[in-house]
């Protein structure tokens, strides 16, 4: 049996027309139709890729021999990637984006927590307003709990919600006929609004700074005031978090069932060394803010540790991916 042989009984066994093939292997239909009519031989990449996609060696299908299909597997004994259908993708794409509010909203309710204790903490200290600062701590702090428990169980809504994909996440996968157009348009047509909120997510962050910057030109001396203006910087800059967040997990998405950027094929590869990196990286944060601030007790100055983490944190990362696909 020879090649051409060989590919169209493949084909056939998995139920792909020389069209769907063809989009596995990102090539014409007619390539496909001049290898199985024995007009061309693809090149060794492409047999490697028909290897990985059929489940069976190189010899078999280079070598000239009448084995049956079902008897030959591949020398490395890999496991066939898991194929993600049209019906699945859909599901995974309208979780997502319904889950992307749902997130954003968490994390704005995260940013305007502490709002009302640091409001009813500069009441307190206001004289005219006969609040007491143990009364308006313990008021606060219950405001603040409550938002808090409120994000957490949207959190965890949400994550339920999409574990039963989280295999796109961190495995390599093939997709169905159809699926990576159809997810290469939706992505193509999202790409205006993606940049749309990142400008106004950026806008908003930015112009945070202009209330409490206006409150110290005002009355730099009146510190309800300037807490008022520093709750109004926390709601304007949540707003912008907003539009970042929703946006972004939305574009991540179409990103994670095309396996591009962050969730490409390579970088899954690399994702456990990552994970350590990462792990050890904030373990060792942590211990150096914790042995700061117990040392020192300047725990007003000491959360700048965590600044600075944040800010090297990409870096590392970056660094870390540059090595590994060295190696």
């Amino acid at each position: 049996m020879i090649f051409a042989d060989k590919l169209i009984q493949l084909r056939k066994k998995a139920g792909w027309s020389q069209e769907e093939l063809a989009e596995q292997m990102d090539v014409s239909r007619q390539s496909v139709s001049k290898w199985e009519g024995a007009q061309s031989v693809p090149d060794l990449k492409k047999i490697i890729r028909l290897s990985e996609l059929f489940g069976v060696s190189t010899d078999y299908l280079l070598k000239d021999g009448t084995e049956d299909v079902g008897c030959m597997v591949r020398s490395d004994d890999a496991p066939t990637p898991r194929r993600v259908s049209m019906e699945e993708a859909n599901a995974f794409l309208s979780v997502k984006a319904a889950t992307s509010k749902s997130i954003a909203l968490a994390a704005f309710l995260c940013i305007l927590s502490p709002i009302c204790l640091l409001v009813l903490g500069a009441v307190s200290e206001s004289p005219g307003y006969g609040l007491e600062e143990h009364a308006a701590g313990g008021i606060g702090m219950i405001i603040l709990l409550l938002f808090v428990t409120a994000a957490v169980a949207v959190f965890i809504s949400s994550g339920r919600k999409t574990a039963a994909y989280g295999y796109l996440e961190k495995d390599v996968f093939e997709t169905e006929y159809g699926v990576s157009g159809m997810v290469t348009e939706r992505k193509a047509q999202y790409s205006g609004t993606y940049t749309r909120n990142n400008i106004i997510g950026a806008s908003l962050c930015i112009m945070a700074l202009a209330p409490l910057l206006g409150g110290a030109v005002i009355n730099e001396g009146d510190g309800l005031l300037l807490t008022l203006m520093l709750s109004a910087s926390f709601v304007i800059a949540g707003i912008g978090v907003v539009f970042f967040i929703s946006s972004g997990i939305v574009w991540a998405s179409y990103e994670k069932l095309l396996q591009e950027g962050e969730y490409s094929k390579e970088n899954k590869e690399n994702q456990p060394i990552i994970a350590a990196v990462s792990v050890a990286y904030w373990l060792i944060a942590t211990a150096t803010y914790l042995g700061y601030s117990l040392s020192t007790n300047n725990w007003g100055y000491s959360w700048v540790i965590w600044v600075a983490a944040g800010i090297v944190f990409p870096a590392i990362v970056m660094i870390t991916k540059l090595l590994t696909k060295r190696k």
